[in-house]
């Protein structure tokens, strides 16, 4: 065969061909045309017949079928097609098949990229402005249906779980409102320079992962929410999670796991560890990877960033406070005589306060010995996977709203949720349509 390349894309068309044409009858089997028809309890009026254009997974098929419209003060007189609800056609444009792909596509990269994909595949062909709009309109969908909720009361704790562990941070990602401009302005007439994100605001991220015996992490699941005051849904998100968690199993150990930060902290302790009873295994955690960089920091000060002498020290003193069960205490009383040494070092002393505030939170090796997770390296990763791959691409800039859908749908991914969301969502599309009897039909224009 002279050329097998040429062969098998035009097999590949014709296949596609005769996908998009049984598609067309099975969409246009599911069209009625009656003079009126009630959806959910309320009539609508046949409006006029018209071409339908259809989105598949196997690409764009041309329907006839017929419109209607309320007639009734105070309903949405905006015309629809039957057919739509009777299979469950999403935004009065997408297959539940070619939706729930491109979503997926587009929860992992652009738009555009996902546009130049479904082409070089020879799939369906959307435009990257649909694509775009796809989560958005998805969105108040599964928002008003409280998907979260639904895909949550479907799961069980893993049987070889023992410990669960809970975490939360933040990173920055570019906004379209993040007033970029104004705060350059506001920062260069203080006197100051004017560098750094200024349109960056701050994305939440939170992990809720299980553990076994062994320390193993069985299972994680990842929340991603825009920048909100005190990550106020982010921590509801959470706390339904461990809820959800403990209701099934309350013999769980709890680990409460975060860097310094005062308002994950806040959190962390009143909401969820003070959310226990006394009697119940709870532990709280400052992150180690979080603390050493704090002691690297605090020794750089003291001997020079990056000298044999800083280097030599921080790997004794980090094998101290990761393998001594009194590590913590003689990492402290040796940053301090340091401290002293050098009285001027004020990132020596700010160190030394850091370390003697969260030491009631830095017993390593007795975390170690009870096979507990000591580094928020779940919550890092998902920050790292959820915003940064996604969100942080060059010129990129995003609306709340936007960036919301894309954050839920690759949350969901990430924590194997995907599917299981999407059957609740494409559910909701899906209506009963009844044609009704001895309904006569009114001229048009009367």
């Amino acid at each position: 065969m002279a050329d097998f390349g040429a062969f098998e894309a035009e097999l590949h068309e014709r296949v596609m061909g005769l996908e998009r044409e049984l598609l067309a009858e099975e969409l246009a089997r599911a069209d009625v045309d009656a003079a009126a028809i009630e959806v959910e309890g309320v009539s609508y009026h046949r409006s006029v017949r018209s071409i339908g254009r259809y989105q598949t997974a196997a690409g764009e098929v041309e329907v006839e079928r017929t419109l209607y419209r309320s007639r009734g003060k105070g309903q949405d007189t905006r015309s629809f097609a039957a057919l739509d609800r009777n299979l469950g056609i999403i935004d009065g444009r997408w297959t539940p098949m070619a939706a729930m792909q491109a979503s997926w596509l587009v929860a992992h990269m652009t738009p555009g990229l996902s546009e130049e994909l479904l082409k070089r595949l020879g799939t369906m062909t959307p435009s990257r402005s649909s694509l775009d709009r796809l989560p958005k309109a998805l969105q108040k969908t599964w928002e008003a249906m409280d998907v979260d909720t639904k895909v949550r009361a479907c799961e069980h704790v893993p049987d070889e779980a023992v410990t669960v562990a809970v975490s939360l941070d933040g990173v920055m990602a570019p906004m379209r409102d993040g007033r970029a401009t104004d705060k350059r302005k506001e920062t260069a007439n203080s006197g100051r320079l004017t560098r750094g994100p200024a349109g960056y605001r701050e994305v939440g991220c939170g992990a809720v992962s299980f553990y076994d015996k062994e320390g193993a992490i069985l299972r994680s699941v990842h929340i991603g929410r825009m920048p909100e005051a005190k990550k106020a849904t982010l921590k509801s998100l959470l706390s339904s999670e461990l809820g959800q968690a403990f209701a099934e199993r309350p013999n769980l150990t709890l680990v409460a796991i975060a860097d310094g930060a005062k308002d994950n902290w806040s959190y962390l302790q009143d909401e969820v560890l003070g959310a226990l009873g006394e009697g119940h295994a709870k532990v709280a955690i400052l992150d180690f990877f979080h603390a050493a960089e704090h002691i690297s920091a605090a020794l750089g000060a003291a001997y020079g960033e990056g000298t044999v002498k800083a280097r030599t020290k921080f790997a004794a003193y980090r094998a101290l406070l990761l393998e001594d069960p009194q590590g913590v205490q003689k990492v402290i009383r040796s940053l301090a005589y340091l401290s002293k040494k050098f009285p001027r070092s004020e990132k020596l002393s700010s160190v030394v306060t850091y370390l003697r505030t969260h030491r009631h939170m830095m017993h390593y090796a007795a975390y170690r010995e009870k096979a507990l997770p000591i580094g928020s390296g779940v919550v890092e990763a998902t920050c790292k996977t959820l915003v940064t791959q996604r969100m942080k691409n060059s010129g990129m800039r995003w609306a709340q709203e936007g960036g919301q859908a894309v954050l839920t749908l690759r949350s969901w991914a990430q924590s194997e949720r995907f599917d299981r969301a999407w059957a609740h969502i494409a559910a909701a599309y899906q209506v009963e349509v009844t044609t009704l009897a001895n309904v006569i039909a009114l001229p048009r224009g009367s």
